[in-house]
């Protein structure tokens, strides 16, 4: 009888399921690899805002009065009746100066007013009887005066001896003290009392700015411009927002030929009198933008020079799209071209995308990436 084997044909079958195995696993896993390679992004539709922008300037503080004291006489000093920051009312005596020698001139001043008085007493009997002429009673009478003269000039001195605030206000640094001489040619004023109930806030433009700025304020000229100008804030030296609001009082009108810039003034209460001479700061110049375009920073990116965003079309395909920006607003742009209202934009994660790229969109609001991000300090 004939035998028949089975041998050779195990083999090929299990070659063969090996074979559509692997070509199953093939297929599974490109299937994975497509789905990984579409990226699941944040996208935010894009709303139109009212939104104010600070352009800001370093500024300096100083009192609406800032009044020099200075001896007007020569003189050693006795006393200094007043300390440095104290409040002074006007004609309040601040500084006096030794009078022992102007005392005795005054003494001496006074004997010779006496001794004129006398001699004008002695002569007009004489002059009433003729026995002498009028022209010695007149002589007599101008000496008389110019004793009188010298006498109230000696005691004008002795006043000047007591040196007083020229104005209500406080008192800054005072450089000498008891013992020092002074006199009326000395550089440097004894000290300076300040009005600071109001304060001037000095800060300057370049002259590019000065016309922007001027050019888009309301009035027919500079002074109702100046008039319809807005508030102005105050950043103090430690970043923290004055509490009163400043007014544009003036600005200058000629250019500061070394900077190229023109001065400001703004005025501000200081009730508290938490602001003084000297103080440092910037100005914040406020300018609104009503119903615009805007977007988060974090959702867009640069290259050469140019500002970019990646905006979702209907197919989900991302594509880049170049962005003319009008100014920035703590974490936004204000957009003036390129996206318009209702537009969907990748939110985060815009640089890891290139050319056109389909994304899978995961929508956020808008507020969630434009929130500002509070930073802490320690």
């Amino acid at each position: 009888m004939k035998k028949v084997t089975f041998t050779p044909i195990i083999p090929a079958l299990l070659a063969i399921c090996i074979l559509f195995a692997s070509c199953g696993k093939k297929e599974g896993s490109g299937r994975a690899a497509a789905a990984q390679q579409t990226p699941q992004l944040p996208v935010i539709t894009i709303p139109t805002k009212t939104v104010t922008a600070y352009t800001t300037y370093p500024t300096s503080i100083e009192g609406i009065v800032n009044s020099e004291v200075r001896a007007k006489i020569s003189g050693y000093i006795t006393e200094v009746l007043v300390d440095e920051g104290q409040k002074v009312k006007k004609g309040e005596t601040l500084f006096k100066l030794e009078t022992q020698s102007l005392s005795q001139d005054a003494d001496a001043a006074k004997a010779n007013v006496n001794a004129a008085q006398v001699e004008v007493d002695k002569l007009k009997p004489l002059v009433e009887k003729d026995i002498i002429s009028n022209v010695q009673l007149e002589t007599a009478k101008a000496q008389l005066q110019q004793a009188k003269s010298s006498y109230n000039s000696v005691n004008a001195n002795i006043d000047y001896a007591n040196i007083k605030s020229p104005v209500d206000g406080y008192v800054g640094s005072i450089r000498l003290r008891k013992g020092n001489l002074v006199s009326p040619s000395d550089q440097m004023p004894l000290t300076t009392v300040s009005d600071i109930s109001e304060v001037y806030a000095y800060f300057s433009m370049n002259e590019k700015d000065y016309f922007d700025f001027i050019r888009e304020a309301e009035g027919e000229d500079i002074s109702k411009k100046i008039k319809n100008l807005p508030k102005v804030n105050l950043l103090l030296a430690n970043g923290s927002e004055y509490e009163q609001k400043g007014t544009i009082q003036t600005i200058n009108s000629q250019v500061n030929t070394n900077t190229g810039s023109i001065q400001f003034r703004a005025i501000f209460d200081n009730p508290t009198q938490i602001l003084t001479n000297g103080n440092s700061g910037k100005i914040e110049i406020p300018k609104t933008y009503e119903n615009v375009v805007v977007v988060p920073k974090a959702s867009t990116y640069e290259r050469q020079g140019s500002t970019f965003v990646y905006k979702v079309g209907q197919d989900s395909t991302a594509s880049a799209i170049e962005i003319k920006i009008t100014t920035e607003v703590e974490n936004l742009y204000v957009v003036n071209s390129g996206i318009k209202e209702g537009d969907n934009i990748v939110a985060k994660g815009v640089a890891s995308l290139r050319g056109e790229t389909k994304i899978k969109p995961q929508e956020m609001p808008f507020d969630s990436i434009a929130k500002p991000i509070v930073k802490v300090f320690r």
